[in-house]
């Protein structure tokens, strides 16, 4: 595992992006998370975040969104050499996008104790012959968790049920 990637404070700047994006969600009632993608140098070529309450779909995860609109933007599914930014651990189904995606790697915020691909009892076999895909996880874990918490408190507060 990586520490960084573009350097510290580079990698700072596009995970409060992604934060960015996450606030929109928790604006909006959604859980805030929040992802960017980025080229080779760094430069942002799609940005979501979690719209899945609004959409009533599951494909509708921050990933995903970001995935999306990255592909658009260069013309191609073929992700090489890009990079996803989350403000949380990828679940199984955002982790085997990326993959397909041919990303070459993923940093995220925080953890995810209830949905993290890691905690899925399926083994995610690699899509090709290798799997380079490199990850970098911690990049502003505080402010992503904090928000997280924030907006489960609220939910909790109002008596709603999100998951």
């Amino acid at each position: 595992m990586q520490e960084t990637i573009f350097g510290r404070e580079k990698d700072t700047q596009l995970m409060e992006r992604a934060l960015e994006q996450a606030q929109c969600a928790f604006d909006l009632g959604e859980v805030p998370i929040g992802a960017v993608v980025v080229d080779a140098r760094g430069t942002v070529i799609g940005s979501g975040f979690n719209q899945v309450e609004q959409n009533h779909t599951q494909s509708a995860h921050a990933e995903m969104v970001a995935i999306a609109q990255a592909g658009q933007t260069v013309g191609d599914w073929r992700l090489n050499g890009c990079w996803i930014y989350v403000t949380l651990e990828p679940c199984g189904m955002c982790m085997a996008l990326i993959r397909l995606s041919r990303l070459q790697g993923m940093v995220f915020g925080t953890d995810s104790p209830l949905f993290a691909h890691r905690l899925d009892k399926v083994d995610l076999v690699s899509v090709y012959n290798k799997d380079p895909l490199l990850t970098v996880q911690g990049i502003c874990k505080e402010e992503s968790s904090a928000l997280l918490k924030q907006f489960f408190k609220q939910k909790r507060k109002k008596g709603e049920h999100a998951t």
